[in-house]
């Protein structure tokens, strides 16, 4: 199994701990790599209850270029934000400064505070977003593409530059209802959802069971595509002490590693913990997740 580190981008609100700076955040990079996580993974939005994010891309580009070996991805890029002709740009010169570690991650949107804000248009959520991310995978894949949508259309006679991967970097949607899953199933490489440590094993099969059944209906064979979970979060540090909830897992590096295993028996491929964005973007906490790291590459 692959473990991948979520990075945080956003701050508290006014009242609220900071934004990290640059800084803090190569920090982490640096130390995920060091400690042997395969990928690290960023949120994307503007504002979200009260408090603000760096720019994803932008921040996913420094990342790249500050690091050697691990992937880099997004969990996942808020299609409403942005012209899929623009995230289909973004993702090739990604994979290019990465020399190709880079993974699209991509999703619907589920940031209303940025749509209001900013006038973005986002409904209808799903005929946008198929759209959307027909023209990115459209763009991806072919230099020459042709479409006309309802929201969307793209006429390139000639997409390029084009990064490292002939095909561009690979494509995961996250997906939770059954029409997402299904266009997970036609043009995604991988599928994405997220949960707690506690109860996102017992709610995951359900989900799966309907992505295997949407792969049966586009004559997809699903163990094509990969799938990853993100879970929130794990204190490796005991940080948190007896103010836990069912969102935070505190324990020692086999109850820790045993908890993320647990996914594997359900058929998860990559599992993607947050173990410092909401702890501080504590270091430390990255630094002592290395026998973790160990132990579920082990099995």
């Amino acid at each position: 199994m692959r473990i991948g580190l979520v990075i945080g981008l956003h701050d508290g609100g006014p009242d609220g701990d900071p934004a990290p700076r640059w800084h803090d955040i190569q920090e982490q990079v640096v130390a995920a790599e060091e400690v042997g996580f395969d990928l690290v993974i960023l949120e994307d939005a503007m504002s979200f209850g009260g408090g603000g994010y760096w720019e994803a891309m932008t921040i996913a580009g420094a990342i790249c270029a500050a690091t050697t070996t691990i992937t880099v991805s997004h969990s996942v890029v808020n299609a409403p934000l942005r012209r899929p002709a623009i995230v289909a740009r973004a993702a090739h010169t990604l994979d290019e400064i990465s020399g190709g570690r880079y993974v699209l991650g991509i999703g619907a949107g589920n940031s209303p505070d940025d749509y209001e804000q900013f006038a973005i248009p986002a409904d209808p959520r799903y005929s946008r977003f198929a759209e959307a991310v027909t023209v990115i995978h459209g763009l991806l894949r072919n230099s020459v593409f042709d479409y006309d949508g309802a929201y969307e259309t793209a006429h390139t006679p000639r997409f390029a530059p084009r990064g490292p991967r002939p095909s561009g970097p690979p494509l995961v949607i996250a997906a939770g209802g059954p029409k997402m899953l299904r266009l997970c199933a036609r043009l995604a490489d991988g599928w994405n959802w997220w949960g707690s440590p506690f109860r996102a094993p017992e709610e995951l099969p359900a989900i799966i069971d309907e992505l295997e059944r949407a792969c049966a209906e586009e004559g997809r064979d699903p163990a094509s595509i990969d799938r990853s979970v993100d879970v929130y979060t794990y204190d490796p540090l005991g940080i948190t002490g007896e103010n836990r909830s069912d969102w935070v897992f505190t324990g020692t590096t086999d109850e820790i590693a045993a908890s993320i295993l647990r996914f594997a028996e359900i058929g998860i491929d990559e599992v993607r913990v947050d173990v410092a964005a909401r702890l501080g973007g504590r270091v430390d906490a990255v630094a002592a997740m290395a026998p973790v790291v160990d132990a579920v590459h082990r099995g």
